[in-house]
């Protein structure tokens, strides 16, 4: 959730302004399970405006956000889990048998099933935070893949000094020993992005000694088994760990990132909307298509691709402005893109 403050208690005007711009986390860590969005009644995630109750003040869950936009704070959530899976991959020092949290610096990044949101967020905090020299992407599916690699481009990577390949393997005979190639010899780090048991079999097999798999997508079922080679867990010090969610300090690590044009939130967004197309939006999941969609609560738009951009711009005069925003962007959805929208874009009655 990101938004703009309308009004502030007596007792917050020290620390709070009308008008500045904040970002809830909603994972609150209540035994009750209870978070913003819709748990509450006056700060659920489709409204035009929220009321912010004190626990969320009291836990640190309201944030400061002075980034470009307010998209790329809406998404900032989405980040801050990707951001504690990274957090969460470790390394040890045999020699002294010290551990050193995150990914290994300068080393070689395998994001396996990762053309997804995710995966892009993965790809974005990997060239701009982790500091690795390689990242290679999986998927097998050739649309998502061109999605992933058009919002975050090999040519972009190697500026920030990363070596980035898109692969699909679904025509590659032996998976293993492709990655095994380009990697020289495997990945020390590996997130697997899809809920896959063959997908985790293959990410020990490309691991390289002290490697660390991340089984960061979150499984729909209870019983799901997957193997690990225990020599290897044994003698490669082969490790495995699982994130979910993320804590206040990812949100506002994330902030900062995206206030330092780090990372690149846009990257992940493929559709917006406004208020009364969240329903069947919704209803829609049950068959995914594209990444992120970003609802503009104020305004009335129907669920729309930025790749129709152009498409809508024969007929639609906003739409064709539109279009050459985001094609001037590298085709990423951006602050510009979206400060001509909210002026421009029909408002709800």
């Amino acid at each position: 959730m990101c938004g703009e403050i309308l009004q502030v208690g007596e007792t917050l005007k020290d620390k709070w302004k009308v008008g500045q711009k904040i970002v809830i986390q909603p994972a609150l860590k209540l035994e009750s399970g209870y978070d913003p969005g819709y748990s509450y009644p006056y700060i659920g995630g489709n409204t035009q405006y929220a009321v912010v109750p004190k626990i969320v003040l009291d836990r640190n869950c309201l944030l400061p956000y002075k980034g470009e936009g307010y998209f790329k704070g809406s998404l900032a959530e989405s980040l801050a889990c990707v951001i504690r899976g990274f957090k969460g991959l470790y390394h040890t020092d045999y020699t002294n048998y010290v551990r050193t949290d995150g990914a290994k610096k300068g080393g070689r990044m395998a994001i396996l099933g990762g053309a997804g949101p995710m995966g892009i967020g993965a790809v974005e905090l990997a060239c701009g935070y982790a500091e690795v020299s390689q990242v290679v992407v999986t998927d097998i599916n050739d649309d998502r893949l061109a999605f992933a690699a058009e919002k975050c481009s090999e040519e972009s990577a190697a500026k920030r000094g990363v070596e980035l390949k898109y692969v699909n393997t679904s025509g590659i005979e032996n998976v293993e020993e492709y990655l095994l190639n380009i990697s020289d010899g495997g990945f020390d780090d590996v997130f697997v992005m899809v809920p896959n048991a063959s997908l985790f079999n293959l990410a020990e097999k490309i691991c390289r000694t002290d490697g660390c798999v991340n089984f960061f997508a979150g499984p729909p079922v209870h019983e799901l088994s997957g193997s690990l080679n225990l020599y290897r867990v044994h003698y490669d010090g082969i490790h495995v760990v699982g994130t979910a969610g993320s804590i206040p300090e990812d949100m506002t690590d994330i902030i900062s990132l995206i206030e330092k044009d780090r990372i690149n939130a846009g990257a992940l967004v493929s559709h917006i909307l406004g208020l009364n197309a969240v329903v069947d939006t919704l209803f829609a999941m049950d068959k995914p298509s594209g990444a992120k969609k970003v609802c503009y609560n104020e305004l009335d738009l129907p669920l729309t691709a930025i790749a129709d951009f152009g498409k809508l711009g024969k007929t639609d005069p906003m739409f064709k402005v539109l279009d050459e925003i985001v094609k001037k962007n590298g085709g990423v959805w951006c602050a510009e893109a979206e400060k001509y929208l909210l002026e421009h874009a029909p408002k709800l009655k």
